[in-house]
């Protein structure tokens, strides 16, 4: 197996997308599903954002720890495929127990194990890609890798609507919880992912002991004063002291606290980075990761704001797509009626279909990404995906949405692959897992203000509505869209 910096196979590409293949699964499953199993264990549509903390909150938490770890690891097995394989066992075992539980607070509980789990074996299989996958084969890679996660994806929406209809499993609630065809399509998604996992670590071999550990000499020269980093440590840290006091005394929303938390944790990690920085001494061990989220390349930074707009634009999406098409489709707003469970399945069929069309659309995404760039390509994409999400939930109730379907996919097809091509590109070898760490911070901490803004903004600003919440949604795409190809107007002058 050569290293990245050379190029290599299709045949190699394709066994680093096997893997993705499984992890997609699981979060299919988890994307279609939770809504609807914490709605039968009680919860009502205002919680479920809340609910829904535990994929971001682990993911702000894991994948830049994994992916400090990974670049730093040596073994026989190389650097990340022990971490891979942790996860998907994770993973697997929490994805068979989540739909066996009893109560909601078990529910939510093994939500936080499968999406460790999950984001355990994601990041080092992206860092993975970057690692071997020399720059001018980074689109392609990165295109065929949204094509074969859009792939899991359509094989984990479709499951519990094929097994409740093709082969006669019940997809209505049993005793108070999901469906049977839900629980079988679990536990095919394990068994999926230990497969597709075992093949890319069968198959694609690291060489152990190439990772070099980054040359800091450079940078450190140039970075500020102690004084600028305890400045903006103090006021993380008071900011986010400041929120909890404020959640406390008003009685807010508790989310509030775990924005609070991240923003205080941040502060703390500068203020040390000042003291070490005063005492003329570097950090060392975990804490570097605070040091490389400040001195991030450039392209990151810009990827971060159009990250935004787009993954809290995905997190309204995937929390109120079922009870906003069981509220324009099937005319229900009763988590216990037979017709949610009806829309809940066919919310399955439409994920399926939208990341159908986003396997089409990977080629067509990678070409126009070589012609017009990738800043531009992404932001005509989220554009295209934005009129999408308005289609699902205005007009015809009763017709099938092949045009939204089609335009959310090219969006996902482009999100799947373009933002991580410019991680790629613009992060040395070094720094590779960490940077792919730091980029999922892009992805979690809008879901993390998803989680504690959605619910007040459902309550209040949309009346109720899960159909308002969709609208919501398609505005985030455009604003993502437009900042986009603002940033790319602005490089290529």
């Amino acid at each position: 197996m050569k290293s990245g910096r050379g190029p290599v196979s299709l045949g190699t590409i394709v066994h680093l997308c096997v893997g993705l293949f499984g992890v997609q699964i699981v979060w299919g499953l988890q994307n279609a599903n939770t809504s609807r199993l914490f709605q039968s264990l009680g919860a009502d549509v205002g919680q479920l954002a809340v609910l829904w903390i535990a994929g971001p909150a682990t993911g702000a938490l894991v994948q830049p720890m994994v992916g400090y770890l990974s670049d730093r690891t040596r073994s026989r097995w190389g650097r990340r495929r022990p971490f891979i394989v942790v996860g998907a066992l994770t993973a697997s075992a929490a994805l068979v127990l989540f739909v066996h539980a009893s109560s909601l607070a078990i529910a939510a509980a093994l939500l936080w194990l499968l999406c460790i789990g999950a984001n355990l074996a994601m990041e080092p299989l992206r860092a993975l890609t970057g690692d071997l996958v020399p720059e001018d084969q980074r689109n392609r890679a990165f295109a065929l890798q949204a094509a074969f996660i859009a792939a899991g994806a359509v094989v984990s929406s479709a499951l519990p609507w094929v097994l409740g209809h093709a082969l006669g499993v019940t997809s209505q609630p049993v005793s108070g919880a999901v469906p049977e065809s839900v629980r079988l399509a679990f536990r095919f998604g394990a068994l999926a992912l230990l497969a597709s996992i075992g093949w890319t670590v069968a198959f694609v071999h690291e060489t152990p002991g190439t990772a070099s550990f980054p040359g800091q000499a450079a940078l450190r020269a140039a970075r500020p004063a102690a004084g600028r980093l305890l400045l903006r440590g103090a006021v993380w840290l008071g900011g986010g002291t400041a929120c909890a006091f404020l959640s406390r005394i008003l009685g807010l929303r508790p989310e509030l606290y775990v924005l609070a938390a991240f923003a205080a944790l941040y502060g703390l990690s500068q203020l040390w980075l000042g003291g070490l920085a005063r005492r003329g001494r570097h950090p060392v061990g975990l804490l570097q990761i605070s040091e490389d989220i400040v001195w991030m390349p450039p392209e990151m930074k810009r990827l971060a704001v159009v990250q935004f707009f787009t993954w809290l634009g995905l997190f309204t999406l995937w929390v109120y797509t079922v009870p906003a098409v069981a509220e324009h489709r099937f005319g229900s707003h009763d988590p216990a009626s037979a017709h949610f469970h009806d829309a809940a399945d066919w919310v399955g069929v439409l994920y399926a279909m939208y990341n159908a069309f986003a396997i089409a659309a990977a080629p067509l995404v990678a070409r126009a990404s070589a012609r017009w760039g990738r800043n531009f390509t992404h932001g005509a994409c989220l554009a295209i995906g934005a009129a999408g999400i308005v289609g699902l939930v205005t007009g015809n109730p009763h017709a099938l949405p092949w045009l939204p379907s089609m335009a959310i996919g090219v969006a996902w097809s482009s999100i799947l692959s373009l933002p991580y091509a410019i991680v790629a590109s613009a992060s040395p070898a070094s720094k590779m897992g960490v940077n792919m760490g730091i980029h999922n911070l892009f992805l979690v901490v809008p879901q993390l203000v998803g989680a504690v803004i959605l619910g007040p903004l459902l309550d209040s600003g949309l009346g109720g509505s899960a159909v308002g919440a969709l609208k919501f949604a398609a505005l985030l795409f455009a604003v993502g869209g437009l900042t986009s190809i603002a940033f790319g107007a602005f490089r290529s002058k």
